[in-house]
């Protein structure tokens, strides 16, 4: 009774009226919280999500699970759970989900988890009543014994979100720091940060009422707050209570409440394309409004004058367009303009940053991607940009045959048997030159290499680019961004992804999935990738630390993963029959070894009888039908390097199957079309007539007129490359495929998508993604040219990319196959708009 009087007096106590500017704004702790349709916790600007989205299978914890606190369209907090750790990091234990159960007549979810390596089940509850939510643990058996002082109920709370405010512990209080600055101490055997604070009552965020949400204890338990940054960069601020030892039933309960604007309207966003528009090009605005905001009759469009002036070219009434996830969405048309110059949007008091329309807005758009990214994510070169070095040359000592049964925490594997000549841990000579480090981490993924290799010979063959800005040199392991050392880029980059290709292949025998970190210390690395091992091959014949000169006695080299698989073979082949056409008058060497080595996997996969373990291994690229439709696009290049009509025999012989699913193919028959006969193309054209009435539904999903994934991976990958499809097609049949699904892709990518209107692209466009998963993101910077994954949809309804939090990978990762696929689709966009 005593709490529940507490309760209610903070409900009235706490609906305080803040003046400034002349408007009066009721903020309340009373938050009324309801359990919707949806099946998450709402009111008016506060969304409680109960398990909503799951941890993630592969990648372990992403931030994006258990209870979360969606906070005036900000989400603040996550992984409301029962931890191991005061501040667990990624790769830290986690709980299996069982079951959830939402009850929404009681206002309730309950969500059953367990962690069998300790046989603890437990139940966590949220519940919405007397103006807050309750979050408790219950189990039916005390927490076992090796839990004790070791499992919590944890909530982390997104630091940037809370710079510059404070906290208030019973009184006790502080500021939430930039850089942490804790003690640290030992628990288990581990490294933790002590407690900032400890108490029954913490306000986070008092002095911002937007911000402000208060967690109290209901029993004789504590609070905690830690700082995880203590123990990694990608840590959050941490509420934590310590489960006791010897109770069943409810052993744990807090209540929270939030500060909230009783009036809350989220802020318009006006998405647009940051780059600008060519003049000849459909122009449309959207406009993401709140559900409880009021759509105003008019938007404008003004263009800038040398003055400074204002001038207004387009004024009008936006087009309703209606729901998508929790948003309302306007359209505003303003294609009628075409006269070249530099314009801003308006719509109420939200004004756009400024953006060209011009015959060349795209011509340099590509350029950050070429010129600084790929020269960054090159692996065993030394890459320097003027005063500033990017890394040294890496991984020299590259590589140790990965040891057999193991599960790598990347989500790699080595299967029972190397596979090939090489002992567990023995080093596999040659594996050190070429390749891309893939994504913000430090690893050479071959298909990704293959994705590279082929964008990238595919968009020399199309367009010619010549681009030179770069010095690349292999023997000396040099790279110099923005000096011309008179080679075109393109095929310099060609040429450092076939040295990695080709290295495997006659290194081993076949092409392998690729080379990661052998310690999980390493893998976290960030920073100067020279500094993760020390170049020299390790040797088991000396001590620790000990060296020859040559080798040394420390096992950090990289591990080479080996299973063998028809389809990273083909993948292989694939590549360097592409590349050998692009390489041939540039480095005719290479080229000849190209081919050589793309004829000898097609000769060696039709020769061989494959392991029934590589089915095992290939995963989702065993099926079948993916098998043929990459063997068939081995042919296709092989034929088309080599003339040989084996190859063109089989080709044909595997088309059937890949017309049988032409949407999953349409890219490889796209790139086919211009090299077969006119019976072939007639053949396709009902296939693309359909595949044209398909697109046309994609306006009904949602106002950008794209295919936003609501996968946990967000979605701008296939988006590109639906557009690059959409291209290949209207080159062999315009009449069927509008160039306006060509342009969608790039406009949305540069702003015009949900959550905000920055632009996807690092360094391009007026507002560009400034803060981003890349190898420098400890420093909350960004890799020009850098592409990242874009929009994650938090199921069921919240579309997120974090633009002041660079470490989730899922939104903000560069990835090196997307950034290569954006220079082709750039430069087709300029190919059809000159």
């Amino acid at each position: 009774m005593k709490l529940k009087a507490i309760i209610l007096c903070m409900g009235v106590v706490g609906c305080l009226i803040f003046t400034g500017c002349g408007k009066s704004t009721s903020f309340s702790r009373n938050s009324h919280l309801a359990l919707n349709d949806s099946n998450y916790f709402e009111t008016r600007g506060l969304n409680f999500f109960v398990f909503s989205n799951l941890y993630d299978a592969t990648f372990d914890d992403s931030k994006i699970s258990a209870v979360e606190i969606i906070h005036h369209g900000i989400r603040t907090a996550t992984n409301g759970d029962v931890r191991m750790n005061p501040t667990p990091g990624q790769w830290n234990k986690l709980p299996k989900f069982v079951e959830r159960m939402p009850d929404k007549e009681h206002n309730r979810i309950d969500v059953i988890l367990e962690y069998p390596e300790y046989n603890f089940e437990y139940k966590l509850t949220g519940e919405a009543r007397d103006g807050g939510f309750y979050l408790s643990v219950n189990v039916d058996k005390p927490l076992p014994e090796a839990l004790h002082g070791i499992a919590g109920l944890n909530m982390e709370f997104m630091p940037p979100v809370f710079f510059g405010h404070s906290y208030i512990i019973d009184g006790k209080h502080g500021l939430f720091p930039t850089s942490p600055a804790d003690f640290m101490t030992t628990i288990n055997g581990e490294v933790e940060p002590t407690p900032m604070a400890t108490g029954k009552l913490i306000d986070i965020a008092p002095d911002e009422p937007l911000k402000h949400i208060t967690i109290r204890t209901t029993d004789d338990n504590n609070l905690s707050l830690f700082d995880g940054r203590n123990k990694q960069q990608n840590g959050n601020f941490v509420v934590r209570t310590l489960l006791p030892a010897g109770k069943t039933g409810k052993i744990a309960e807090w209540f929270i409440t939030a500060e909230t604007q009783s009036d809350w309207v989220r802020k318009p966003v006006v998405s647009y394309s940051q780059v600008g528009y060519h003049p000849t090009q459909k122009k449309v605005a959207v406009v993401e409004l709140d559900k409880n905001d009021k759509p105003l009759s008019t938007v404008s469009l003004y263009k800038v004058c040398s003055d400074g002036s204002l001038s207004k070219a387009l004024s009008g009434t936006p087009k309703t367009w209606g729901m998508y996830t929790r948003y309302n969405y306007l359209q505003f048309d303003f294609s009628s303009v075409t006269e070249p110059g530099i314009y801003m949007l308006e719509y109420g008091d939200q004004r756009t940053a400024p953006f060209p329309i011009a015959t060349d807005v795209f011509q340099k758009a590509w350029f950050p991607t070429l010129d600084v990214f790929f020269p960054v994510q090159m692996d065993h070169m030394f890459v320097r940009e003027a005063y500033r070095v990017w890394h040294g040359a890496a991984h020299l000592d590259d590589a140790l045959q990965a040891p057999v049964n193991r599960i790598h925490w990347d989500g790699w594997r080595q299967g029972p048997t190397t596979g090939n000549k090489y002992k567990p841990l023995e080093h596999i000579p040659g594996l050190n030159v070429g390749g891309w480090f893939d994504a913000g981490d430090f690893d050479i993924q071959t298909g990704s290499q293959h994705a590279v290799v082929q964008a990238f010979a595919l968009l020399w063959e199309s367009f010619g680019v010549n681009r030179d800005e770069t010095t690349i040199n292999q023997k000396t392991r040099y790279t110099e961004i923005h000096v011309p050392d008179g080679k075109p880029d393109v095929l310099q980059q060609i040429e450092h992804g076939v040295l990695q290709l080709v290295a495997q292949v006659n290194a081993i025998g076949y092409a392998i999935p690729g080379i990661n970190e052998s310690h999980l210390y390493q893998y976290r690395h960030l920073g100067d990738a020279v500094n993760k091992t020390d170049n020299l091959v390790y040797n088991p014949r000396l001590d620790s630390l000990q060296t020859d000169g040559r080798t040394s006695g420390t096992p950090d080299d990289r591990w080479a993963f080996t299973n063998r698989t028809p389809h990273m073979n083909y993948g292989t082949a694939i590549s360097l029959a592409a590349a050998s056409r692009a390489l041939k008058d540039y480095n005719p060497e290479l080229s000849k070894e190209a081919l050589r080595v793309a004829r000898f996997i097609w000769d060696d996969e039709h020769n061989r009888q494959a392991n029934p373990e590589e089915q095992t291994y290939s995963g989702r690229f065993s099926n079948p039908e993916f098998m043929k439709s990459i063997e068939c696009r081995a042919a296709f290049e092989l034929w088309r390097s080599t003339d040989y009509e084996g190859y063109k025999t089989r080709m044909n012989e595997l088309l059937p199957t890949l017309l049988e699913q032409f949407n999953r193919n349409a890219s490889v028959i796209a790139q086919m079309i211009p090299f077969m006969d006119n019976a072939f193309k007639k053949q396709v054209r009902p296939l693309v007539e359909a595949y044209a009435g398909e697109l046309a539904e994609v306006d009904k999903e949602n106002p950008y007129g794209v295919r936003i994934s609501t996968a946990g991976w967000a979605g701008n990958r296939n988006i590109v490359q639906a557009c690059i499809t959409n291209y290949l097609l209207h080159r062999s049949y315009p009449e069927l495929i509008n160039p306006e699904y060509i342009y969608r892709g790039l406009n949305y990518l540069y702003g015009c998508h949900p959550c905000h209107n920055l632009s996807f692209v690092s360094g391009v466009g007026a507002q560009p993604k400034k803060v981003a998963y890349g190898s420098n993101r400890a420093d909350f910077s960004f890799i020009p040219g850098g592409v990242v994954p874009g929009i994650r949809i938090l199921k069921p309804d919240f579309p997120e990319n974090r633009e002041d939090y660079p470490f989730l990978w899922s939104e903000n990762e560069y990835v090196i196959d997307l950034a290569a696929s954006y220079i082709y689709l750039v430069n087709a966009v300029n190919s059809l708009l000159k």
